[in-house]
């Protein structure tokens, strides 16, 4: 199974206002597992940003003056996502967006479930968690995803802590974090997540005797080297930012 996790930041809260995307962030998921492929673009949005909006990204106008139009990624863009099933946090938002890019360039094809499947997984927190705050950073509490490195939101970054949610969420390994101290997956935290959110030592519901442990799902040296290098990239556009 081949998802795709995507999220956008914008000038402002609406296309209806005439708001663009200024960044993509999008990292693939094979069979639960992170691939290390990622799209990741910065995009000039031809009019200006908003404050409010500003101050969530941190990205200004001028940060943005060499980058490209969205037209000019639309394609390579669309590639990446085809036949894939995306997994995005409140995802009316980012589909929204990306769907007036594409009606503004006239692409044949403007709306997103005519390339690839589209998972909320807001509306999935709050059939789970119902009456609570289901935010991404809410979630990553709840879920134990260190999310502490982070000090503005950025699209390849909330994607990255969005994948962990989404396995933590469903039941499934999150075995990486975004960490201050450098851990990496292998490392032992105290705190390993297993499949089944279950931890160790804990009993099997509904095995022969009730007294057998979930098996802990390490991250494999290839996993923790793409995981690396995204490390790596995420702290240059901090930087640049």
């Amino acid at each position: 199974m081949r998802q795709v996790v995507l999220d956008t930041e914008t000038t402002g809260l609406s296309p209806s206002q005439g708001h663009r995307i200024i960044e993509i962030g999008c990292l693939e998921m094979i069979d639960r597992r992170m691939t290390g492929r990622e799209f990741h673009c910065f995009l000039h949005p031809d009019r200006e940003i908003d404050e409010a909006a500003q101050r969530v990204h941190g990205i200004s106008l001028l940060d943005l003056e060499t980058a490209p139009r969205f037209a000019e990624i639309a394609d390579e863009f669309l590639d990446f996502i085809a036949s894939a099933e995306l997994v995005i946090h409140n995802a009316e938002f980012d589909v929204g967006f990306l769907e007036y890019e594409l009606s503004l360039m006239g692409h044949a094809k403007p709306k997103i479930n005519q390339h690839a499947t589209v998972l909320d997984t807001l509306s999935l927190a709050r059939k789970l968690h119902p009456g609570q705050r289901n935010s991404l950073d809410a979630l990553c509490k709840r879920y134990e995803v260190d999310a502490s490195t982070r000090d503005v939101h950025g699209a390849i970054i909330d994607s990255e802590l969005l994948a962990r949610v989404y396995l933590a969420m469903t039941g499934g390994q999150t075995v990486l974090s975004l960490d201050a101290g450098g851990r990496h997956a292998g490392d032992h935290t105290g705190k390993d997540h297993l499949a089944g959110g279950r931890h160790e030592g804990d009993s099997v519901a509904g095995g022969h005797d009730g007294d057998q442990s979930m098996r802990v799902i390490r991250a494999t040296a290839e996993e923790i080297a793409a995981h690396e290098a995204l490390l790596q990239k995420i702290a240059r556009i901090r930087q640049a930012h």
